[in-house]
């Protein structure tokens, strides 16, 4: 059947359930495609700009949803409501102070999340995922969201299939497809058509979007992208609404707590106002102004510029995170589990020897190894050590007279993998490589010598992979019925020596507070060898059939003084995982193969590192340019780092904020006049966020960058209560000095209280920032000291200047200003008292629950991969990346022991 490349016909957009009737000769047809061509780059682009992105969502900034989310505060539409009211009644000064006032908080909103909101569009635009397509009668390495519906596109064991497919080719392929059908089990694939109106998980013939390849590889023609997959249908039906981290939870409460708060405040003051006689108008403003002072409004601002600052500089440091708010999450690790290879060894595997099983020539177990892989230089990093090597080079030209039949995919149960050979005389041979003890197990009549051999390789911490053959006079596909009646040829021995870094980033690590435990697929006397020699403390090791024999209760004990858990199974890991999470604290998962996935998922933080499998990397939320635990200590740190900052803020709104406007509150019962004006609070509150907008750039402690950090609203709120009182003291005493000390009028007063309440809030913020006692050993950052500074003198000095009688300012007698630096010392003295007890307490506390997630978290990341940086309308496509095709049909696949 000759088929053209033209631009296929309307009806493709029936989806999936229309092309998996189809015949195979009806697919290329219909689709306008052969699978050995695939399509030219002008029909690609054509296509393109008909269907459109294989994109189910955007992650393009945008300022008018910025902007809504700093006007949206009910307390501010109130409070402009009410300063309409008052310019309508005639008080039109106030009403356009508080109008400006107003706007500049919300600019200054606006700017910092919305710039926050470029970095995170940047940093999403980093990570890029990947598919291998024929275009041209090339194999070809495209962007996701560059397919077309007609594409050929090849899957192999790990991938996450790119968009809906009808497949017309496939070697032993099997689908995870519970991330839509909720079916635990992968699911077989063929090619053979099924009838019109098979549900959706019986579609055999199909590889849907967003499942993954369990095993096996695979052909299929894009039928489906984006919105009109199966799976884009789901994920837009869930919204675009992103998943709320621990932290963004608790930011939540907090403010949700100061609203009940400043809730119960306003409608107190403005009631007993009212019931004095006060001006409604007047009462009201100042009401709403208390609760606006209350309501932490530029906290979004300072938590966005921390973490768009975070961001660049662990970008910088080699560590990408899926989305700004996981940086928090990663400080709050304290329980590390990561593979070995790559991380405490170098990963750049070298074949050493090979040792026969019997008396016999070495090379005979080298020859039938290359044969049992994916191909010349592909696979694993095993096979890629053994391709490359001296050896290989020797024995290459006997290879050629040997014909590869049939393969029999590596998977991660029976770790191992087939291939059905024929030699030149046309005898066939099927040969088996493996993890030794899953080889050894199937072989028959082993001699004592390779087991002693095999001991003394593990013992030296190599790595070893066993061969094995057996005669096959059959050329039909093996199965793993077949592999067993083996007999041993030989063992292949590979050297991966410790990095020369690796002790000092565990040492680095023990030192931020976590303890790193090794899960490896290796045996278990290889991985405890490398531990020891990197000093990592522990001599115990679990394999997998011991986890096996383990109930929950009994696994969570054993986690606690074991270091190595070898051999274990993708389920062992996600059980260790969960066991340990049930402990409480941050558990963190470094993997980056297609069996970590499900760990990755169960994880409080999914790491993974950029040369991973696509599934590694969908499951993971951060993701390491580097595999090196030096990296991940920096990106811990920084977590770390940029959450101590933003509780710095939020401990600013509780205590001295929030005791400021707690006084506010009290000194209008017994005052004849408003003690500030609803204008004055305003701005007061704006020099205060203003200042603090240089928290982010602030330097943490050191002591406090050694524990996990996480969010605590019980520690907030005793800190609310315990500080908070203290600040209103000293804002009593103020007022006592300007009554019967300076005589004030209503103006004086204003100006007197506006200049010590914003010093001592401001100032504050040099002995909340640590816990060190004196504050003064604790250095604060310049840009910190220069804000913090500024505001106050600003604030000093705005009842002298000309502005002043607009924003009914009095200047301020000489004898004040010493009265001031006196209240401001001992306040300072009376912080740090408070501290020495308060802390004392805290350390005390019981440790944070394990955490928990939504039904659709996993659904949720794993759209994340199919979103783009552009408008719907506009469809840019980037020029592919022209290569060897990372799989094949036909082929078998391995896999490390």
């Amino acid at each position: 059947m000759s088929v053209s490349a033209t631009t296929p016909p309307d009806h493709l957009s029936a989806g999936v359930e229309t092309a998996a009737a189809w015949a195979l000769d009806e697919v290329f047809g219909e689709l306008a495609v052969r699978p050995e061509d695939g399509l030219p780059d002008g029909e690609v682009a054509r296509r393109r700009a008909r269907y459109g992105p294989n994109a189910v969502s955007s992650h393009r900034a945008r300022l008018l949803p910025v902007l809504w989310h700093q006007v949206r505060s009910p307390l501010l539409g109130l409070l402009m409501a009410a300063a309409v009211a008052s310019y309508l009644v005639g008080e039109r000064g106030d009403a356009v102070i508080i109008g400006v006032i107003v706007a500049v908080s919300v600019g200054l909103g606006l700017v910092n999340e919305y710039r926050a909101e470029k970095a995170a569009e940047a940093l999403h635009s980093q990570i890029r995922h990947t598919a291998v397509v024929v275009r041209d009668g090339h194999p070809v390495t495209v962007d996701v969201t560059a397919l077309v519906p007609g594409d050929v596109v090849m899957l192999r064991l790990g991938d996450i299939v790119p968009a809906d497919l009808r497949l017309v080719a496939v070697t032993g392929l099997e689908c995870d497809e519970s991330v839509l059908t909720g079916e635990s089990l992968p699911v077989g694939k063929g090619t053979a058509a099924v009838a019109v109106g098979t549900p959706l998980a019986e579609l055999a013939g199909c590889a849907l979007m967003g499942t993954v390849v369990h095993a096996g590889r695979g052909v299929g023609i894009v039928v489906a992208t984006g919105a009109r997959t199966q799976f884009g249908r789901i994920a837009a039906g869930l919204g675009t609404h992103q998943l709320d981290t621990e932290f963004q939870v608790g930011l939540r409460k907090f403010s949700m707590l100061l609203v009940y708060v400043a809730g119960a405040l306003t409608a107190t003051i403005f009631g007993i106002n009212v019931v004095l006689h006060k001006p409604i108008i007047d009462a009201l403003l100042f009401s709403l102004a208390i609760a606006v002072g209350i309501t932490p409004q530029l906290l979004p601002a300072v938590v966005s510029t921390s973490l768009a600052a975070g961001s660049r500089r662990m970008s910088r440091r080699k560590v990408l995170v899926k989305r700004l708010v996981c940086i928090e999450d990663l400080g709050d690790v304290d329980v590390l589990f990561t593979d070995k290879t790559g991380t405490l060894t170098l990963g750049r595997i070298d074949y050493m020897r090979a040792i026969a099983a019997r008396a016999g020539e070495p090379e005979a177990t080298l020859r039938w190894g290359l044969l049992c892989t994916d191909e010349a230089g592909g696979g694993n990093p095993l096979d890629q050590a053994l391709w490359r090597s001296p050896a290989a080079a020797a024995v290459r030209d006997e290879l050629a007279g040997y014909t590869r039949l049939a393969a029999l995919a590596f998977d991660h149960e029976r770790r191992m993998m087939s291939v059905l050979v024929r030699d030149a005389e046309g005898v066939g041979t099927l040969v088996t490589k493996g993890a030794p003890e899953a080889v050894l197990d199937r072989c028959v009549d082993v001699p004592s010598a390779a087991r002693a051999a095999l001991e003394a390789e593990f013992a030296a911490g190599n790595r070893v992979v066993a061969v094995a053959t057996r005669p096959a006079t059959a050329s039909s596909q093996p199965t793993t019925a077949d592999e067993y009646g083996l007999r041993l040829a030989g063992l292949l021995v590979f050297l991966d020596p410790p990095k020369h870094d690796a002790a000092e980033a565990l040492r680095r690590l023990a030192n931020l507070g976590i303890a790193v435990r090794i899960v490896t697929g290796d045996n278990p006397v290889v991985a405890l060898k490398v531990c020891e020699e990197l000093g990592l403390s522990g001599t115990e090791a679990l394999t997998g059939a011991d986890i096996d024999g383990l109930d929950d209760t009994q696994l969570a004990e054993a986690i606690t003084h074991t270091t190595v858990f070898a051999r274990v199974s993708p389920e062992n890991k996600a059980r260790i995982v969960h066991a340990q999470r049930r402990g409480g604290g941050g558990v963190a998962f470094l993997g980056d193969g297609v069996n970590d996935a499900l760990a990755l998922h169960a994880a409080d933080v999914g790491v993974s590192v950029e040369s991973a499998t696509d599934v590694a990397k969908d499951s993971a939320d951060v993701i390491l340019l580097a595999k090196d635990l030096g990296v991940l200590a920096d990106g811990v740190t920084e977590g770390r780092r940029i959450f101590a900052n933003t509780i710095k803020y939020v401990l600013m709104g509780t205590s001295s904020n929030f005791g400021n406007m707690a006084s506010a509150a009290g000194a209008s019962l017994f005052l004849a006049f408003l003690p500030m004006l609803p204008s004055q609070i305003l701005l007061n509150n704006l020099l205060y966020d203003t200042s603090q907008l240089a928290i982010p750039t602030d330097n943490v402690d050191e002591q406090q960058l050694r524990r996990p950090s996480h969010w605590d609203i019980g520690f907030i709120r005793r800190f609310m209560f315990s500080f908070g009182p203290l600040s209103s003291v000293f804002d009593f005493g103020t007022f006592a000095v300007m009554l019967w000390v300076f005589h004030a009028g209503p103006a004086q007063f204003r100006s007197g209280w506006f200049v010590e309440s914003l010093a001592t809030q401001t100032l504050v913020i040099f002995a909340i920032r640590t816990r060190r006692i004196p504050f003064f050993r604790s250095h604060p950052s310049l840009p910190l000291t220069l804000a913090a500074l500024g505001a106050v003198t600003v604030g000093a000095l705005l009842p002298a200047t000309p502005m002043a009688h607009a924003l009914g300012f009095q200047p301020l007698p000489g004898g004040f200003f010493a009265a001031l630096g006196a209240m401001v010392i001992c306040y300072l003295v009376l912080i740090e008292l408070g501290k020495r007890v308060f802390y004392r307490a805290v350390d005390a506390a019981a440790p944070a629950p394990p955490r928990t997630y939504g039904r659709h978290r996993h659904l949720r990341l794993r759209a994340a991969r199919f979103s783009v940086n552009e408008d719907p309308a506009v469809h840019r496509v980037q020029p592919p990346r022209r290569g060897r095709p990372r799989a094949g049909v036909g082929g078998g696949e391995t896999g490390g022991p």
